[in-house]
């Protein structure tokens, strides 16, 4: 499994999207999954990935909450998480999404 979370230097989330996701895939069993943390910095390298804002989750490529379209603009995100809009998933979403993808 290829785990990837993308972020801004400027994002006050990533870090806590970061424990999330190791928590999710300690939960689906997959402790030994690496997370590949990117730091994008230019639009151009944003470019690269199917960046959606900071933070972005990327699970074998793939962006598991899409809301419409990555960008190219270096900015935060914001996820719904059922009950309230968050600068992070929740850690149940996070692990549905990898229970889907196993």
């Amino acid at each position: 499994m290829n785990v990837k979370l993308l972020h801004i230097d400027e994002c006050p989330n990533w870090e806590e999207t970061g424990v999330l996701l190791r928590n999710a895939l300690d939960a689906v069993g997959k402790s030994d999954a690496p997370i590949e943390t990117i730091l994008l910095t230019t639009p151009e390298q944003a470019a690269q990935y199917a960046f959606a804002g900071s933070p972005t989750i990327l699970i074998n490529g793939e962006d598991p909450f899409p809301n419409g379209g990555t960008t190219t603009d270096l900015a935060c995100r914001i996820y719904n998480t059922g009950t309230r809009l968050a600068g992070s998933p929740t850690e149940e979403q996070i692990t549905q999404a990898l229970r889907e993808r196993l």
